[in-house]
């Protein structure tokens, strides 16, 4: 398999997604000057547009890009850009992709009402171009997401959290905005919920493949150019897959012990001997082993469409998400 590369597998369609920035940016701006300060500084703090990028293929392995693509993808990059201000202030994170967070610099009431604009914004688009499915879907994906939330801060306060709560969490967290989409992307231009109901799923485990590959890494990833350490959640008391299989498997005292060290505060968490601990105990092999058999899911829900450059891309998507370093 060759080396996978995301410019590489999406550049079929450097056209749309082009096209899409200049709709996004013409989207965002405000009448309020205050308002359009902190979108500017946002505007700078550019990611990699995943979200945007499945909604246009997801539509392009059905059929032809249309403006409501371009409203639906507009609409879930508002949503995720909301939700990453306001995660900044519930983390009281004082960076974003290597810049000062907006709470960081504007205090945390303006962080919190930008997010809200943001969100706002989107909701408007959709009601203005009548794109109401689309806000059927968007909102039971905000309640997901919250309701996501809320259930991981309660259980890293008790530490109690098990595989099948991990995966309820991860599942309304990150897979439902991924999932959310691949299905906007394929309803913008089809009725025709078979292939709507295929895209959906193949977001749905997708975004678990992404999600697991993400919390593998903080085990065995290299340091992020910006510095970031491994052992993000262990610091932050999160039990994610990895360790929740550790736990499980090993012998209860040492898993007592480790649990234990996880309580302490956060800079007297030895961040290194649970990391040994899981990679000593099963806990990276099972969880490469489940965030494949989700990756091959995904991929299992494009079969019903005809072998396309577009559904080429989509399955290569997969990969790259289950081989990624970072």
């Amino acid at each position: 398999m060759r080396n996978l590369n995301l410019s590489e597998i999406t550049q079929i369609v450097n056209n749309e997604l082009e096209i899409f920035n200049h709709k996004f940016q013409g989207s965002i701006w405000s009448e309020n000057k205050i308002v359009n300060i902190i979108i500017k500084y946002l505007l700078k703090q550019k990611g990699k547009r995943i979200r945007p990028l499945l909604v246009i293929l997801s539509s392009k392995i059905i059929g032809n890009v249309t403006d409501r693509t371009y409203r639906g993808a507009t609409l879930v990059e508002l949503l995720h850009t909301a939700t990453l201000v306001h995660d900044d202030v519930v983390d009281e994170a004082e960076t974003r992709r290597g810049f000062p967070s907006i709470n960081a610099v504007w205090k945390n009431k303006a962080a919190v009402l930008i997010g809200d604009y943001l969100l706002a914004k989107g909701l408007m688009l959709a009601v203005d171009g009548n794109d109401f499915d689309f806000l059927k879907v968007i909102t039971n994906t905000v309640k997901r997401m919250s309701e996501g939330e809320l259930l991981q801060s309660s259980k890293t306060r008790k530490l109690n959290n098990d595989e099948e709560t991990y995966y309820k969490i991860i599942s309304d967290k990150t897979a439902s905005l991924i999932s959310t989409c691949c299905e906007i992307g394929a309803r913008s231009v089809t009725n025709d919920e078979t292939k709507i109901l295929a895209m959906k799923n193949y977001g749905e485990n997708l975004g678990m493949a992404f999600q697991i590959r993400d919390d593998i890494l903080d085990y065995i990833g290299k340091k992020s150019l910006l510095g970031k350490p491994l052992g993000g959640d262990i610091r932050e008391k999160k039990l994610t897959l990895p360790l929740i299989f550790a736990l499980k498997n090993s012998n209860q005292d040492v898993s007592k012990i480790i649990l234990s060290l996880m309580k302490k505060n956060e800079k007297d968490i030895n961040v290194d001997k649970v990391i040994d601990f899981v990679k000593n105990n099963g806990g990276i092999e099972y969880s490469e082993k489940v965030s494949k058999e989700y990756g091959q899911k995904a991929k299992e829900q494009l079969n019903i469409f005809h072998d396309s450059q577009i559904k080429n891309s989509l399955l290569e998507l997969v990969d790259f998400i289950l081989e990624r370093k970072k």
